[in-house]
């Protein structure tokens, strides 16, 4: 009977420790939370962490950034070009939708996570 309850304790222990293993993954990889959608605009929550780049991307309508924690950002476009937008934690920001045919990543230039809401507009009146 001991013989089985401590596999069972080394069997709880291995899971517990994947799980602790896997959310420290999650919280050093780059999200988006989705918040809200309909057929105005969609809205989600990001987070980038340094060193973990969004994929190459494109946005096809206009959006709003809202900074809850701000840093630097960069912009990658896939022709190598870049901007950095430093946004401010409270501050918002209108970013344009992509030009036909580019995509973009998402770069982190900081030390600290940033975290925006992005509202993006499904209609462009």
């Amino acid at each position: 009977m001991k013989r089985y309850a401590s596999h069972a304790l080394v069997a709880i222990l291995a899971i517990l420790a994947t799980a602790v293993w896997m959310r420290a993954q999650q919280a050093s990889t780059t999200q988006r939370y989705p918040q809200f959608e309909n057929e105005d605009v969609k809205v989600w929550k990001s987070v980038v962490y340094p060193n973990a780049p969004l994929t190459m991307h494109r946005h096809d309508h206009p959006r709003v950034i809202i900074a809850l924690k701000g840093g630097d950002m960069k912009i990658v476009e896939n022709s190598g070009k870049s901007e950095d937008h430093p946004w401010e934690s409270g501050h918002a920001y209108w970013l344009p939708a992509n030009p036909p045919g580019t995509q973009h990543a998402d770069v982190n230039a900081g030390k600290e996570p940033i975290e925006v809401m992005v509202v993006e507009l499904e209609k462009e009146h």
